[in-house]
C-alpha cells in the first residue's frame, strides 16, 4: 500500500513538469493536475467500493486484468501527437493529455489503499483499519517530500519517468499476487461473524452526514488548490511550491486518521480562527515588497491548521467499518468537486481570485456551526459561539471591503487559464498619469497618457534598459528586424520605425485584447511599420517555423514572478539563435524578485559559444529597475557609445551550477529568500 501511495503522489510533480513547458510555463498547469489526480482518486475510489460488492474471485480476475493493461501504458511519457497547437482550452487539453498518458495507472494506484483495507478487514475480522490509511499518506508525503529535495535535482525528467514506469510494473506483479492470494483464502469465521455483526447493529450514515463528509473535504481540497496557486503564480510554478502545500494536506491526513485524540476542537477553534484571519490578511494586503520567508510560511501555516481542523472533524464522524469505502468514496468526491471549483470552474466564472475569500467565509461558517451544536457544549461556550459568529461576519465584511476596493482601481479585471489581468489606472500628476497592465502582482508595462508621452518606452523597457539601449544601438545602423516573445502593453512595439520589422509572440490571448483596446503602443506600430502578433506558445511556435533571421529577438514571458523555464534552457538559446543573424543578439528580462536567473543565462549562453553581459537599469523615479542579459557574439556592439553609461558586468555561473535543459531546471539552488530583487511591482 505504501508503494502505491508512493507512485501515486511521484507521479504527480513529475508529470506536471514533464508536460509544463508545453503550456507556458503557466501554474495554472499544477491546478489542473491536482484536479486530474483528484478526479483519479475519486475513480479509484469508486472503483474499489463497486470492486468490494463482487466476490473474491471476481475480485481478483478483474483487478488483475486492469493492471495488466495499465502496464501496457508504459512508460509516462507523453506522446509528441498531444503536443497543444495553441488553440482550444488549456485546461481541457491538460485533462485530455494526463487521462491517456497516466490515467489507468494512477487510477489504479488510487484504489489499491480502499481494496487492501477491506480485503484486510474481511480476512481479520478487525475494526475498520484506518491507521493503514495514514501510514499511505504517510507513503505519498515521503514520495512527495523526496521529488524537489532528492530526485528533481539529480535526475533528468526523463530518467525518473523510466525509473517511476519500473517501479510500476514491480507493483503491479505484487498487487496481482495479493490478488490471487484473496481469491484463494476463504472468509475467516470471525471476519464473517464481524462482518455480518457490523452489518446489522451498525446504522447506515444519514444523508446529512454524508453530505458533511463531502463538504469538509471539498473545504480543505479547495484551500489546498487556491493557495498552492496563489504561491506558484507569484513565486514560480515550481515542483517545490506545488509539493510542500499538497505534503503539509497529506500529514494533516496522517495525523489525523492515525489516531482520533490528536485533534481536538476545543484546543484548534482559535488556531482555526486566527488562521482563517491571517489568510484574509493576507489576501487583502499588496504582498509584492514581503519578503518571502514571511508570506510563504504564513500561507502554508495556515493551510495546515484549516486543513489539520476539516480532517480531524471528518475523523469523528467517520462510519463503522460497513460503510467503510462509502466514506472514502464521499470523501474523494469532495476533494474533486473542492479542486473543480478552484482549478476549473473559478477561472471561468470569476475575473479575480474571490474563490479564496469565498472558501475562508464557508470555511469558517461550517466549522462555527459544528461548533455550535457540538453536544453539551452549547450553555457553557455559548459566549465563545457568539464571538465566533461576530468574527466570520467581520471577516466576510473585510474580504467585500477588500474587493471593492481594487475594483475601484481598475478600469477593467478579465480572467482566464493564465491567470488575473487588470487594467489600472495610477493619476501620479496630470503630466506622468500612467495606465499600467498588472498581472498578478507583477505590472507588465504601463503606458503614459498624456498625449504628447504616449510613444515613449517605458517601465522595463525604458531606452536605459537593457534592451532599450540594444534597440538604440541597432536602429542607428539601420532598420530592425526583431522578435519579442512576450507582448505585455506592447512597449517594445514602441520603437518600431518605418522599415522596421517586429513579430511578437503570446500565449494569452487576453493580453491581446488589452494590449489593443486600452493602450496604443500596438496600434500605433501597426501604422509606422510592419508588426504582426502571434498567439501561441512562443517556444512551440519557434520550432514549427523556418529561421526568422532576427536582428534581435527579446524574451520576456514572465507571469507575474512565475518563471516558464523552458525559455531558458541551453535548448531554447539553441533554437533562438537559429532564428537570429549570425551577430544578431539575445535579450532576456531576468527581473524577478525571488529568482536569480543571471547563473541560468549564463550556462545556457555558454552552451551556444556566446557572450553574456547583465545590464542594469535602476529606477530613478521616472524608469523602473530592471536586470535584461544581452547574449551576442557580437562584441563591438557592447562597445557603443549607447552603452558607454550602462551599469553593466559579465554574467557567470558558480562551478556547481550545471545550468538548465529541458530535462533539467531545478530552481531551489537559485532562489534567494528576501524577495528584494528585481521586479516592478502591482500600483
Amino acid at each position: 500500500m505504501i508503494v502505491g501511495a508512493c507512485l501515486l503522489f511521484l507521479v504527480q510533480p513529475l508529470i506536471a513538469k514533464i508536460i509544463l513547458p508545453w503550456f507556458g510555463g503557466s501554474s495554472a498547469v499544477w491546478s489542473a493536475a491536482l484536479v486530474f489526480f483528484q478526479a483519479c482518486v475519486l475513480g479509484g475510489y469508486s472503483y474499489a467500493h463497486w470492486l468490494s460488492t463482487l466476490s473474491p474471485r471476481r475480485q481478483s480476475l478483474i483487478h488483475a486484468a486492469l493492471l495488466i493493461v495499465s502496464c501496457l501504458t508504459m512508460p509516462i511519457l507523453p506522446s509528441e501527437a498531444l503536443r497543444p497547437d495553441g488553440t482550444g482550452d488549456p485546461a481541457l487539453q491538460i485533462l485530455l493529455l494526463l487521462t491517456v498518458t497516466v490515467g489507468l495507472p494512477s487510477l489504479m494506484l488510487s484504489s489499491t489503499s480502499p481494496l487492501l483495507q477491506v480485503w484486510y478487514m474481511r480476512r481479520t475480522g478487525s475494526e475498520p483499519p484506518y491507521w493503514l490509511f495514514a501510514w499511505s499518506n504517510a507513503g505519498s508525503l515521503l514520495a512527495l517530500l523526496s521529488f524537489p529535495l532528492l530526485l528533481e535535482p539529480a535526475f533528468t525528467s526523463r530518467t525518473l519517468a523510466m525509473g517511476w514506469s519500473a517501479l510500476f510494473v514491480g507493483f503491479c506483479v505484487l498487487c496481482i499476487g495479493i490478488a490471487y492470494l484473496n481469491s484463494k483464502q476463504p472468509l475467516s469465521e470471525a471476519a464473517a461473524s464481524s462482518e455480518a455483526v457490523d452489518k446489522a447493529r451498525a446504522s447506515a450514515p444519514t444523508v446529512g452526514r454524508m453530505v458533511l463528509w463531502a463538504l469538509l473535504s471539498a473545504c480543505a481540497s479547495g484551500l489546498l488548490v487556491s493557495v498552492s496557486a496563489n504561491l506558484s503564480a507569484n513565486v514560480a510554478p515550481i515542483p517545490l511550491l506545488w509539493v510542500v502545500p499538497l505534503a503539509l494536506y497529506l500529514l494533516t491526513f496522517i495525523l489525523a486518521f492515525s489516531h482520533h485524540r490528536i485533534y481536538h476542537p476545543t484546543w484548534y477553534f482559535p488556531l482555526v480562527a486566527l488562521s482563517l484571519g491571517g489568510l484574509a490578511y493576507l489576501y487583502t494586503q499588496r504582498l509584492e515588497n514581503w519578503p518571502i520567508q514571511y508570506v510563504v510560511p504564513a500561507y502554508l501555516a495556515s493551510l495546515f491548521v484549516i486543513c489539520m481542523a476539516c480532517h480531524g472533524e471528518l475523523v469523528m464522524r467517520r462510519p463503522a467499518g460497513a460503510y467503510l469505502t462509502r466514506f472514502y468514496l464521499l470523501v474523494s468526491l469532495g476533494g474533486v468537486l473542492g479542486g473543480a471549483f478552484v482549478g476549473l470552474i473559478a477561472p471561468n466564472i470569476f475575473d479575480t481570485y474571490v474563490e479564496l475569500p469565498l472558501l475562508l467565509v464557508l470555511i469558517a461558517e461550517l466549522y462555527v456551526m459544528l461548533q455550535w451544536y457540538r453536544r453539551g457544549s452549547r450553555r457553557t461556550l455559548l459566549l465563545i459561539r457568539v464571538v465566533m459568529v461576530l468574527g466570520v461576519l467581520m471577516l466576510m465584511g473585510e474580504l467585500l471591503r477588500s474587493e471593492l476596493e481594487d475594483r475601484r482601481q481598475s478600469v477593467l479585471v478579465r480572467r482566464n487559464f493564465y491567470g488575473v489581468l487588470s487594467v489600472q489606472d495610477d493619476p501620479i500628476s496630470y503630466e506622468l498619469a500612467r495606465r499600467y497592465l498588472i498581472h498578478g502582482t507583477i505590472s507588465h508595462g504601463y503606458q503614459y497618457l498624456h498625449e504628447e508621452l504616449r510613444r515613449v518606452p517605458s517601465s522595463y523597457f525604458s531606452k536605459h534598459s537593457g534592451v532599450g539601449l540594444t534597440l538604440t544601438a541597432l536602429q542607428s545602423q539601420g532598420s530592425v528586424r526583431m522578435g519579442v516573445v512576450g507582448l505585455g502593453v506592447g512597449v517594445l512595439s514602441g520603437y518600431v520605425r518605418k522599415g522596421d520589422y517586429a513579430r511578437l509572440y503570446e500565449i494569452n490571448p487576453q493580453v491581446l485584447e488589452l494590449a489593443d483596446s486600452h493602450f496604443t503602443f500596438l496600434p500605433e506600430a501597426r501604422k509606422a511599420g510592419d508588426v504582426e502578433v502571434l498567439l501561441g506558445d512562443a517556444r512551440l511556435t519557434l520550432e514549427r517555423q523556418p529561421p526568422q533571421g532576427f536582428d534581435l529577438l527579446a524574451i520576456d514571458a514572465f507571469s507575474s514572478d512565475a518563471i516558464p523555464t523552458h525559455l531558458l534552457t541551453r535548448e531554447a538559446f539553441e533554437l533562438y539563435f537559429k532564428h537570429l543573424q549570425p551577430d544578431g543578439v539575445l535579450a532576456v528580462h531576468i527581473s524577478n524578485r525571488y529568482i536569480d536567473l543571471v547563473p541560468v543565462c549564463a550556462r545556457s549562453a555558454q552552451y551556444v559559444n556566446r557572450s553574456a553581459r547583465v545590464v542594469r537599469s535602476i529606477n530613478d523615479g521616472t524608469y523602473d529597475t530592471s536586470i535584461w542579459v544581452i547574449v551576442t557574439s557580437n562584441e563591438a556592439l557592447l562597445e557603443r557609445p549607447e552603452f558607454g553609461n550602462a551599469d553593466t558586468y559579465e554574467a557567470t555561473a558558480p562551478e556547481s551550477f550545471a545550468g538548465w535543459s529541458d530535462q533539467y531546471s531545478s530552481v531551489w539552488p537559485l532562489m534567494h529568500l528576501r524577495g528584494t530583487a528585481h521586479a516592478t511591482t502591482a500600483k
